[in-house]
Order: structure tokens, then C-alpha cells, then sequence
């Protein structure tokens, strides 16, 4: 007699509890070693898989790591909206809103640096991708609308000067002669820049 397959809804929840534990096994490995020095065999051990199941789920540890660093950037700018809100003019409303993400991407410097390459250099059609790409957007929409509060740029002005701030935090992050700043360091940095960006 032929066996019945399995309901679509627990290869769903067997694929999600996979995924979930190759989650968690590189947030452990991720947040004591740097990408490079994990290898997908470590991963695939921890997360009690075979490495071959592993690539069913990432195509790559670059991968994984915009996997694991999507969701943090996406909260730490959720909690950076909310600061900017209470904060009092352009320059100190748009470090507010950029504070969590620097402070993310300095959990782990080095790993926080190669998600900044994957994310710019990757793929855009791939998904993970095009995730992290879409959190850039959605931190540029953000600095955009914190510089229109005043009412004394337009829409179009405020756009623009936005992809440059986020073009400024970037580098910022990414550059080798910040590896070794912390997050205070990076937001030193930053304020700077934004000082001389922005009308007092």
C-alpha cells in the first residue's frame, strides 16, 4: 500500500523548524566568530543537519548572515523612528532614527561590516538581498520624512538629501578606517558629517 504524503502544512512547519534552528545555530556561531572563520559544516552540525540541507535553505554563510541581520536592522530602525520622534531638530532627529543600526552593526564589527558588502555588492533579485536593500529604503523614506518636519524643504530636496546621509552612514560603518571605531565612534562621525550637510 502506498504511503500517504505528508500534509503540506507539516512540511511547511518540518521546513520552518529547519530554517529556524539554522537560524539560531549561525546566531551563536556569528556572535562569537566572524563569518569567514565559521565554516557551513560548523553551522549544519550545530543546527543538527547535513551541510547538503543546509544549501537547501542559503545558498551561502553571506546569506545566512543577511538572513540573521535583516530582522535586527529592521527592528533597530523600527526603535530608531520611535527615538527621532521625541528628538528636537534635523540633526539630532536623524542620529536618534540612526543610533540602533549603528549600534547594531557594531554588535560584531567585522560581521557587521560584511553584511554592508553583501548587501551592496549582492544580487538584488535574490530575496535576502533585496531584504536588506529594502531596509535601506525604508531608513532613506524615514531620514526623508524627519527633514521635512520643519517644513523647509520639499519632498524632492528632502529625498535627496537622505540617500546622501544614508550614502554618509554607510561609509561610516564600512569604511577600513573605522573598523576598529565602536558605535559612539561611528555616530561621532556621522554627526560631523551631518553638521556641515545640514542647515543649523
Amino acid at each position: 500500500m502506498p504511503s500517504t504524503p505528508a500534509p503540506s502544512g507539516r512540511r511547511e512547519r518540518n521546513k520552518q523548524q529547519k530554517l529556524d534552528r539554522i537560524t539560531a545555530a549561525a546566531r551563536e556561531l556569528f556572535a562569537e566568530y566572524s563569518v569567514e572563520d565559521v565554516t557551513t559544516q560548523q553551522i549544519a552540525q550545530k543546527a543538527d543537519i547535513g551541510t547538503g540541507t543546509l544549501f537547501l535553505y542559503v545558498k551561502s554563510k553571506g546569506e545566512l548572515l543577511l538572513l540573521l541581520q535583516n530582522s535586527l536592522y529592521a527592528e533597530a530602525l523600527a526603535r530608531g523612528r520611535a527615538a527621532a520622534e521625541a528628538a528636537d531638530g534635523p540633526v539630532e532627529a536623524v542620529l536618534a532614527l540612526l543610533r540602533p543600526v549603528v549600534e547594531c552593526n557594531r554588535v560584531h564589527t567585522g560581521n557587521g561590516r560584511t553584511y554592508l558588502r553583501e548587501m551592496a555588492f549582492g544580487d538584488p533579485e535574490e530575496p535576502r538581498h533585496h531584504e536588506a536593500l529594502t531596509i535601506v529604503g525604508q531608513t532613506e523614506q524615514a531620514v526623508a520624512e524627519l527633514l521635512q518636519r520643519d517644513g523647509k524643504r520639499g519632498s524632492a530636496d528632502s529625498a535627496t538629501l537622505a540617500r546622501v546621509i544614508s550614502a554618509v552612514m554607510f561609509l561610516a560603518m564600512a569604511a577600513s578606517l573605522n573598523a576598529d571605531h565602536d558605535a559612539e565612534q561611528v555616530l561621532a562621525d556621522i554627526r560631523t558629517q551631518l553638521t556641515v550637510i545640514l542647515p543649523h
